[in-house]
């Protein structure tokens, strides 16, 4: 059995779960690349190379660039796929959470699978509470933020990806690498609509007030308060965009880090308090 999640923090939770569940014993690999923003036109030809040095501007001077180099999804696939064609009885577990990420690596994955009906298998934590560490009901938008023991409840989920979807949701990957938006998002369901590559940007504007602010700071409230579906590298990319067009600030060395960088709305000049 292969388990497949589509988030860097999946893989060290659904590990955990594993260890309290004999039953779910397997690998656990990532597929890396956020699909649900930047370009996917001709993602199978040369679009890929167009989509990779898309990533490469984003990356820069972030805390991830190494991870450029390191990460290959489409030999990824390749290799999935000839371990399924070379051990008939290998399957694998593709899990999602409610959310444009998962939901886009899913379409993308499952376009290359389609001649092995049977033996691929969906998780989909579609709408279904959970209790959190404080013991409360929730309804999680990523696997990560499930408690390992409550994996538990969450592989009863498990089914067979239908011959029908096997058919059907390769044409919806196609039709949504044909639309080729700069943003993507999860409307319910499976369901994914394109949205224009500025979408997030009112949202990320709020973050920015007329006192200097450490980028870091920007990030947590835009995570923490805003609870922003998308992740830190689009959105540190778009502050940079918007500043670009004048509508804020930024000072500090790129060079140094994120670390080094300050921001505030455009035309005003109150510094940054000493305490921060």
């Amino acid at each position: 059995m292969i388990h497949i999640v589509f988030q860097a923090a999946d893989v060290d939770v659904l590990k955990a779960a594993i260890e309290l569940d004999e039953a779910l014993r397997g690998e656990v690999v990532q597929v890396a690349d956020d699909l649900a923003v930047g370009p996917l036109a001709d993602i199978f030809g040369d679009g890929a190379e167009q989509r990779r040095d898309w990533w490469r501007q984003l990356l820069e001077y972030s805390p991830y660039m190494a991870s450029l180099n390191t990460v290959d999804d489409p030999k990824l696939a390749g290799q999935l796929v000839e371990r399924l064609q070379e051990n008939s009885e290998e399957k694998l577990w593709i899990w999602m959470g409610q959310n444009a990420h998962d939901v886009c690596g899913y379409y993308w994955l499952i376009s290359q699978l389609k001649e092995f009906y049977g033996r691929v298998h969906v998780l989909y934590l579609n709408n279904l509470p959970f209790i959190n560490e404080k013991g409360s009901i929730f309804y999680p938008s990523a696997l990560h933020e499930i408690q390992p023991s409550e994996f538990l409840k969450a592989k009863k989920l498990e089914r067979l990806v239908t011959l029908s979807e096997l058919e059907i949701d390769p044409d919806e990957w196609k039709r949504i690498c044909t639309e080729n938006a700069g943003v993507r998002i999860l409307e319910g369901g499976k369901k994914i609509a394109g949205k224009e590559i500025s979408y997030f940007d009112s949202d990320i504007l709020s973050a920015v007030t007329g006192e200097a602010q450490k980028l870091h700071k920007i990030l947590q409230f835009i995570f923490s308060k805003l609870k922003l579906k998308t992740g830190d590298v689009f959105v540190v990319w778009r502050l940079r965009e918007l500043a670009a067009s004048g509508r804020i600030e930024i000072t500090g060395d790129w060079s140094k880090g994120w670390k080094e960088i300050e921001i505030r709305k455009a035309g005003t000049a109150v510094p940054l308090e000493e305490s921060e």
